[in-house]
């Protein structure tokens, strides 16, 4: 099943240097049946950019969290898209999250997707918002719905130490 990680660069980085990515709380994030039933109308490519989105919000907790991201890092939201064997469904988490055990090798990962430079000043209002927004804060909804005007570049598997090297 294709998974969307939540992630950081910093994971990044850890991925590139070790050739597996940890995955923080073995949360991700996929196309469940849940989401399915959740949506009234929409293909499968919509639903995709549904849990991708999910997982985008969540790597803005992961930059929020404390000492998540070297100050070396620029803030930029990071998904990574992984091709993953028998995810557990966590519908009462919410309706796309899954849960995977263990690390996820570089030969299971298909993409990441990152923020670019113009992002990161949205990312960095995003960071503060992401927990008022998910308690209904309309304010702070703003700001996560300014970060997800950005579009996440795709990068395939082997241009990650290009990508990490020009940061």
């Amino acid at each position: 099943m294709r998974v969307y990680i939540p992630a950081t660069l910093a994971m990044l980085q850890s991925l590139n240097e070790t050739g597996e990515l940890a995955v923080v709380g073995g949360t991700a994030f996929a196309v469940t049946p849940a989401l399915r039933e959740s949506y009234t109308a929409g293909d499968d490519e919509e639903l995709s950019e549904a849990a991708m989105r999910e997982a985008a919000r969540a790597s803005l907790r992961l930059l929020g969290a404390d000492g998540a991201e070297p100050d070396a890092m620029p803030p930029r939201r990071v998904v990574v898209a992984a091709d993953v064997d028998d995810p557990k469904l966590r519908p009462d988490l919410d309706a796309a999250v899954v849960k995977i055990s263990g690390p996820v090798p570089r030969s299971a990962i298909a993409a990441a997707h990152v923020d670019g430079a113009d992002a990161e000043s949205a990312v960095l209002a995003a960071i503060d918002a992401v927990d008022a927004a998910d308690l209904g804060d309309l304010d702070a909804e703003l700001a996560i719905g300014d970060v997800e005007d950005f579009d996440l570049g795709w990068y395939a598997t082997q241009e990650l130490p290009f990508l990490l090297e020009l940061l």
